[in-house]
């Protein structure tokens, strides 16, 4: 039998100079590797009697042996530790499962040169525009430009053999240069915009686009100043979506978040200071850490595990890692390239930065909300309510309006898979007093109940309502005017804090209040089919006020005369692209301060 490790004599021996650690079980199989600025205390702080993490814990119980190398600075430890973590991929280190090289658009070289997706080395003659997080977010780059400059995009061996048009010159997606349907000048117009939007040049190339769309105006040609305003009004959209404008340089925005259960990286790339795209990591965390741990290994293994991956000019975090002076250092001398880390960050720099840290847990929690059973929550709302058995279906109710106008009811329907998203029903309450919220439940459960009454869909096991006592009565009323007085009715209020987790819960009546612990799992499972009731509320009441407004023209605005709606509309391409605009994307039209921009948008968007 082999002789259990000895720490104290094995740290007896050990330099306090900078290295590598690598730590093996009694079969010699590597478990983890770290490095350290000072060896002797960074192994010390793992055999320490009190303080230690349950995983961390269980990683020294398996240590058999470990072994060290010295180097000459933390800078050639980082860099030594990265290599051995891609080669021998330890089961307690933080994996970050990426073996991918990031794609490219590629503009090809030629007479009519072609757009496509590029991974790899880059030894093709064109230009290479990127690097893109995702093949999605390169697709729907290329789906754009495809639409708006008709740059073809087919394979060279499909182009140099056509004798007639393709489909995608009748869908209006290419100018057919296969067969000469464009002369040269042209194509290499449409190929020049399609670069100024790969560049991030969106602002220049929109104004360029309104200049000529005016000037085909003027000069009577309307069919070619109708395709320059749909040019205009895609780019516009793309740029409203972003929301990113003024931002520039080439940044990567990367933020982490832990949670008991796991860890999520999100990372945003930024070019030219445009959003081209975002990615989720999910790192496997062999042992607990910090979120500034999951981040540190995360830059090292995604930044110097490859060499072909393209650097930015400056890293903007959520939490600085200790080591990021290392990791700096060993950029410049692995790769050659300087790059600054930033964390305190403002403006357009502050909203990547949130984005990503929303991302992130949003991401997170996703992922781990899929992992879980649902049906684990349907038995403790079970036990909770005293059941025999879990509930098969419940039913949730909610209420959304704006002062009155345009109320929605929204009924979502959960059952032990997930919700039932298919029996998710809206009702457009009428004839009510405006805000009277207890009149348009009544008159939501009435419609639906009264149906299921007749036969219509199926009786819930538990019927949930979003509200206090009052819209728990509503609803007793309902079922007792109906006589389904068997039906179990679940009150959800948001408490004296109005804070999530706690929540008052009412069964049946307003005599049976009782509250739950903020981690029960029945709890999670009612605050989830609350928040999707909410949700699906909301969605209804925007689309349905959104039907009755936007009626007005520019005309009726106080303020707004022939000149700046005649800017208005160039800098848009037209009053549809206006409506769709935001105040802060009107006010940045030429002559629109803010304050008319809302006035702008109030009269576009009233009855």
């Amino acid at each position: 039998m082999t002789a259990p490790f000895d720490p104290s004599a094995f740290l007896a021996t050990c330099s306090g100079r900078p290295g590598v650690y690598r730590m093996f079980d009694d079969a010699m199989r590597l478990l983890y590797v770290g490095k350290a600025k000072n060896l002797k205390k960074r192994l010390a702080s793992y055999f320490r009697k009190t303080g230690q993490a349950p995983k961390t814990a269980a990683l020294v119980g398996k240590i058999q042996q470990i072994e060290t190398t010295i180097t000459a600075n933390e800078t050639e430890a980082l860099l030594l530790e990265q290599t051995l973590i891609k080669e021998w991929r330890p089961p307690y280190n933080i994996l970050l499962r990426d073996d991918k090289s990031y794609p490219y658009v590629f503009l090809s070289d030629g007479e009519f040169p072609r757009l496509s997706i590029h991974r790899g080395a880059k030894k093709a003659k064109g230009r290479y525009f990127g690097p893109y997080p995702s093949a999605g977010a390169i697709r729907e780059s290329l789906s754009l430009l495809q639409k708006t400059f008709f740059v073809r995009q087919c394979e060279d061996s499909y182009f140099k053999n056509r004798t007639r048009p393709c489909l995608q010159h009748q869908i209006k997606r290419c100018k057919a240069p296969c067969v000469r349907l464009v002369e040269v000048p042209e194509y290499a117009e449409d190929v020049r915009h399609s670069v100024m939007f790969l560049e991030g040049r969106s602002n220049q190339l929109t104004n360029e686009l309104s200049t000529s769309m005016e000037k085909a105006a003027m000069d009577l040609q309307f069919e070619e100043a109708a395709q320059l305003r749909d040019q205009i009004g895609l780019l516009r959209r793309v740029q409203d979506q972003q929301s990113m404008e003024g931002g520039s340089g080439d940044v990567d925005v990367i933020a982490a978040f832990v949670n008991p259960g796991g860890a999520c990286v999100h990372l945003i790339t930024v070019r030219s200071g445009r959003v081209l795209g975002s990615k989720n990591f999910f790192p496997q965390v062999g042992i607990e850490e910090e979120v500034a741990e999951v981040m540190s290994a995360f830059l090292s293994q995604y930044y110097l595990g490859s060499s072909e991956r393209d650097l930015p000019s400056e890293l903007i975090v959520n939490v600085i890692p200790e080591d990021h002076e290392a990791l700096l250092d060993a950029l410049d001398t692995l790769r050659g390239r300087e790059l600054s880390l930033s964390h305190r960050v403002r403006g357009t720099r502050a909203r990547w930065q949130q984005l990503a840290v929303t991302n992130a847990e949003q991401a997170l929690g996703a992922r781990l909300a899929n992992r879980q059973h649902v049906a684990a929550r349907f038995d403790a709302l079970a036990e909770v309510l005293n059941l025999d058995e879990p509930p098969q279906r419940l039913e949730c109710y909610d209420i959304s309006h704006s002062s009155g106008e345009a109320t929605v009811a929204s009924c979502v329907v959960f059952g032990p898979e997930g919700p039932i998203k298919s029996d998710y029903r809206r009702y457009n309450i009428e004839g009510v007093t405006a805000g009277d919220d207890y009149a348009a439940m009544h008159q939501a459960l009435m419609r639906r109940f009264s149906k299921i009454k007749a036969g219509e869909g199926k009786l819930p096991d538990v019927l949930l309502v979003d509200g206090g006592k009052g819209q728990l009565n509503m609803a007793r009323e309902v079922l007792n005017e109906l006589a389904i007085p068997d039906l179990i009715l679940l009150g959800v209020a948001k408490g004296t804090t109005r804070k999530a987790g706690f929540e008052t819960l009412y069964l049946n009546d307003v005599a049976h209040e009782f509250t739950l612990k903020g981690d029960s799992p029945a709890l999670h499972l009612i605050q989830q089919i609350r928040d999707e009731a909410h949700r699906f509320a909301i969605t209804g009441h925007r689309a349905r006020r959104g039907k009755t407004r936007r009626t007005s023209t520019l005309e009726g605005v106080a303020g707004v005369g022939p000149k700046r709606r005649r800017e208005l509309l160039k800098h848009f391409g037209g009053l549809q692209e206006i409506a769709r605009a935001s105040v802060e994307e009107i006010a940045k039209a030429p002559g629109i301060s803010k304050k008319l921009a809302e006035s702008i948008y109030a009269n576009l968007h009233s009855e």
